[in-house]
Formats: C-alpha cells, sequence, structure tokens
C-alpha cells in the first residue's frame, strides 16, 4: 500500500482514537453540571466514572479478539458507532439511570477503539513504519488530556449535554470515513474469546464497586455491616476465587495466573492499580474547584490544567531518560511527587497557588507512573511471545485501579457532607496510597538487575 493511503487510515484512526480519548477528558467537568441537573449526590455521579471504566475494561479484549475473527473494519466501525449512540443516550437522557446506560454504551465503544487501532496498524504498516503510526495515535491521549479541560470549559456553559452531543457528528464522519477508507482485512480463527473469565471478572469488579460507593465512612463499622456493603464484598471474593481457577484452565485467559510467580511482575501490577486509583481523583478536582474556590462550572474545568500540563512535559521528558536511569528510580520519584502533591492539595487545596503547585506535582508524578517506566519493565520481564499479555495486564490492573478510586472517592466525599474537608481527606487518603505505592516502587529491581534481565 502507497504511503499516501496509509497516511489517509492513520487519520481516520487518529481521529477515532481522539474522539473516545476526549469523553474521558472532559467528563470531569461535567459531572458538577450533572449533579445540578438530576440532583444527584457524589455517590451516585460517581457511577458515571466507574459504569464507563468497567464496560471499557470488558471492551478491550472483547473487541480486540472479535476484530481478530470479524475483520478489523466491521469491528472499528461497529465500536465507533455504539461510540456515538452511547453519547446520543448519554446527551438526551430524561433520567440518570438512562444516563448511565448510554455511558456503559459509550465505554463498551471506546474499549475497542484503540486496540482494533492499533492492531489496524498492525496489518497495514511495514515493520519499520509501525513505531511512528503507533506513537502518533499514542500521542492522542496527551492531546486529548490537554485540550479536554479547555473544550469542556468552553462548552459547559452552553450545557452539560453538548460535552457529549459533540461526540455524534463526529462519530458520524468516522464511520462514513471508515468505509471509504478503511480497507477489509482477512478473519482468522483464532482461539475463542474467554467469556467466563471476562464475565467473572467484570461481575466481581461491579460487585466490588458497589461495595465500596455505599461505606459510610462517618459510621464504617455500621455501613459495612450493611445489607448494601457486605453482600456485595462476598459476592467479590467469590467471583475473585472462581475467577482465579478458571483462569488457570483457560485456553486464551484474560490474566495468565501464572504470571504473578514473577516478584517484579506481581509488584509493576500492584503499583498500577494504585496508579488507576489516583488517576481517579482526577475526575473530582473540577467539583473540588468549585466547593473550595468558589469557581462556576467553566472555570473549575481550567483547575484540571495544571495536571495535564505537567503530565504532558513529564511523560516524553521520562520516557527520554528512561534507558539512562532506569525504571526503578523514576517510580519511586514519581510516587514521592504524587504523594507530596496529593497531601497539599488535601491540607491545602482550598488556597488557589496551593491548588495549582499540588496539581503540578500531581501531574509529574502521575506521568512517572502511568507512562514508559511500567511498560518498560513488562517488556524486559515478559518473553517476546507474550508481550502483548503484559501490557494488556496493565490496562486491567489500571482499570482496575480507576473502579476501586471512583467509588472510594464517591463514597468519602458523600459520607462527609461533600464540603471542602470532605474533599480534604478524600486526597489525604490517596495520598496515603501513593505512600503505599512508592515502598512498593522500593522492591522493583535496581538499574544493574534491570540491565542483567534485558541481556
Amino acid at each position: 500500500m502507497a504511503g499516501e493511503g496509509r497516511n489517509h487510515i492513520l487519520l481516520v484512526l487518529f481521529i477515532g482514537v481522539l474522539m473516545g480519548a476526549l469523553d474521558i477528558a472532559i467528563v470531569g467537568p461535567a459531572l458538577p453540571a450533572i449533579g445540578e441537573y438530576f440532583s444527584a449526590n457524589t455517590r451516585n455521579l460517581t457511577w458515571i466514572y466507574t459504569i464507563y471504566v468497567l464496560f471499557f475494561m470488558v471492551g478491550t479484549p472483547l473487541m480486540a479478539k472479535l476484530s481478530d475473527r470479524m475483520g478489523r473494519r466491521f469491528i472499528y466501525i461497529l465500536d465507533v458507532a455504539l461510540f456515538g449512540v452511547g453519547s446520543f443516550i448519554t446527551a438526551t437522557s430524561p433520567s440518570l439511570e438512562i444516563l448511565l446506560l448510554g455511558r456503559a454504551i459509550q465505554g463498551l465503544g471506546a474499549g475497542g477503539i484503540f486496540p482494533v487501532a492499533s492492531a489496524f496498524i498492525g496489518d497495514i504498516f511495514p515493520p519499520e513504519k509501525r513505531g511512528g503510526a503507533l506513537g502518533t495515535i499514542g500521542a492522542v491521549f496527551g492531546i486529548a488530556y490537554l485540550i479536554g479541560p479547555i473544550l469542556g470549559g468552553l462548552i459547559i456553559s452552553y450545557g452539560w449535554q453538548w460535552l457529549f452531543a459533540i461526540n455524534i457528528p463526529v462519530a458520524i464522519l468516522v464511520v462514513i470515513l471508515s468505509f471509504l477508507v478503511l480497507p477489509k482485512t482477512s478473519r482468522t480463527d483464532g482461539k475463542h474469546f474467554d467469556w467466563p473469565g471476562m464475565l467473572t471478572l467484570g461481575g466481581a469488579l461491579a460487585g466490588l464497586t458497589y461495595a465500596i460507593n455505599h461505606i459510610n465512612t462517618e459510621e464504617l463499622l455500621a455501613s459495612i455491616s450493611s445489607l448494601e456493603v457486605w453482600p456485595f464484598l462476598v459476592l467479590f471474593l467469590l467471583f475473585i476465587i472462581i475467577f482465579w481457577k478458571m483462569e488457570e484452565r483457560a485456553q486464551d485467559p484474560i490474566i495468565r495466573i501464572n504470571l504473578f510467580k514473577n516478584l517484579q511482575i506481581t509488584l509493576v501490577s500492584l503499583i498500577s492499580i494504585f496508579s488507576g486509583l489516583n488517576e481517579a481523583g482526577l475526575i473530582f478536582i473540577p467539583a473540588f474547584a468549585i466547593v473550595a474556590l468558589g469557581f462556576n462550572n467553566a472555570m473549575a474545568s481550567l483547575m484540571l490544567l495544571p495536571v495535564v500540563v505537567a503530565m504532558a512535559i513529564g511523560a516524553p521528558t521520562i520516557g527520554r531518560i528512561l534507558d539512562k536511569t532506569g525504571s526503578k528510580i523514576l517510580m519511586v520519584t514519581g510516587g514521592v511527587m504524587l504523594a507530596v502533591g496529593l497531601f497539599i492539595f488535601g491540607f491545602y487545596g482550598y488556597q488557589f497557588h496551593y491548588f495549582i503547585l499540588s496539581g503540578i506535582f500531581i501531574g509529574v508524578g502521575l506521568s512517572a507512573l502511568l507512562g514508559a517506566p511500567v511498560r518498560y519493565i513488562m517488556l524486559n520481564e515478559f518473553p517476546v511471545s507474550e508481550r502483548a499479555a503484559g501490557q494488556g495486564l496493565i490496562n486491567i490492573n489500571s482499570s482496575t485501579g480507576q473502579l476501586i478510586g471512583g467509588a472510594l472517592i464517591g463514597a468519602i466525599i458523600a459520607s462527609m457532607g461533600g464540603d471542602v474537608s470532605a474533599y480534604g481527606f478524600a486526597y489525604i487518603c490517596l495520598a496515603i496510597s501513593a505512600v503505599i505505592l512508592t515502598f512498593l516502587a522500593i522492591g522493583l529491581k535496581g538499574r544493574s538487575a534491570e540491565l542483567e534481565m534485558m541481556k
């Protein structure tokens, strides 16, 4: 295929991934406005984020596998169409329940857009061109997080519905361009998708999320023993045990259980979960700005900029120095900076200059913990034939952390009345989790052991 044709394909994939990535970046500014519109508390609003993440996590392996069996173009168009339909339902929803249905459909579609786009690049681009093409697609998330808060601030004044309605014409455009530009790819029989494993894992995480979301931190023991919490905790434990046993025997498991015999992989998995938990805290920053600083919705959305600008600068910088320093020192440093930023946020976030300062610390810390070092370790620890499984494991762990984090923060804020002290305590809890994360990172291999492993 000629270079010009590949560039057209890359453009179509780029637009589709950007659409999905932007929806993650602008949901934070939408939460306070949606809460006012439906008179919903923080505990219920949390589901707008967590249900998206849950179905995103289900959609990622499902759509990737279906694209192998049914063709890339068909599944890519299906994913974009699902995202568009979900956006329409979300934007026009008459109730919070219908909105959540729309968000679930959005998440299912978005979960497939990025892996199918990446697979398309592997099919269409020659080996010497794949790195640049994948880099272009990967950069979409940085672009989305940079322009997302600005776009959210501009659109939110016209109504939160437009934050989701704007996806509809873009989705229609991508579907049309996909029919015109994307080539049909051959189908492969492949292995059967691990439906029992995916449904069991999804059920376990849904039960855990629901239980955490209904914990009252003011009456901790009483709430844990209530019917809204303990049965779902039991359900989570039961499903996890079943999932573990099933994955040991599965032909093509969602998670390869034998991987956790490797201490380095176990540590990185735990770090990814804690990183995802802290990443969920970003969603609540605009709401915190409204309560702590008295900003309106448009101004509050811009308070995400210190974090995303720091991440945009930090991620490529960390990637460039990774080969010189190794992953351990960067991840320990990132954990320390994240903890410091969250403690500042928790104790002094009601002051504007501290709000900005803490955002910078948090952004730099997350850029080390969510970016290149984690994937670098997984590439080193996995054999070539299983590297894709290693990268997928990072995504699953991070999504698990996001689910738990969103539910936990929402529960804390709702339990304490949603004032400044409630948000402050929630971010102090995240800071403590960042300290735990830092100690886990100290247990990683040093640079010399890392180099030896690479040999």
